[in-house]
This record gives structure tokens, C-alpha cells and sequence, in this order.
């Protein structure tokens, strides 16, 4: 990781947007913008944003069934399937035929 690279000042994002803007889509690596010597801010290009966001998604989803199994809150497969299908089997098509499994 080069790191030096990843941190600017808010004044290289004023004078030099455009470069940190390919740079970000070069090397899809967040940027730390300061001020003052503190971080203020990070700019990520779109791809990796997406990506961030699908997985701390995905992660939310883990802890939420962790925490479901911890709790008790599981099911077992068989019943679990055997719902599903009653309940498939139960509702109608858009032409209000019965659906089909």
C-alpha cells in the first residue's frame, strides 16, 4: 500500500481534483483529504463504494443470524421446507390458478 499517495491535503483536492479523480479510478484506493494536518475526509472511487456497501451489507446480515442462533431463533429444514411448500402451494397465480411446485 503506498500510503503517502492515499493522504492529501484539502488544498491538492482544490488545485488537482482531476488528477485525484483518476488516480482514485487508477488504483481504486480510498484517499485521506486533511486539514491541517488532521483527516477530514476520505474519497473512494464508485466501484469500490459499491463494493463496500455490498459487503457491510452482507455483514449485517451474518451478525443479524448470529444473533437469531444464539437467541434460538432457528428453524429446523425439514419443517422449515414443508412451511414454504404449504404455503406455495396456497397462493394463486396472477390468472388465479393454483401455483405449481
Amino acid at each position: 500500500m503506498k500510503m503517502r499517495e492515499d493522504i492529501r491535503p484539502v488544498t491538492y483536492l482544490k488545485s488537482k481534483a482531476a488528477d485525484l479523480l483518476a488516480q482514485l479510478n487508477k488504483t481504486h484506493r480510498p484517499v485521506v483529504i486533511t486539514k491541517n494536518g488532521e483527516a477530514r475526509a476520505v474519497i473512494q472511487d464508485p466501484e469500490s463504494y459499491e463494493r463496500t456497501k455490498t459487503a457491510v451489507g452482507l455483514m449485517k446480515l451474518l451478525v443479524q443470524g448470529e444473533e437469531d442462533a444464539r437467541s434460538g431463533k432457528t428453524y429446523d429444514q425439514d419443517e422449515l421446507f414443508q412451511s414454504l411448500t404449504k404455503r406455495l402451494l396456497g397462493r394463486k397465480t396472477a390468472r388465479g390458478k393454483e401455483a405449481k411446485i
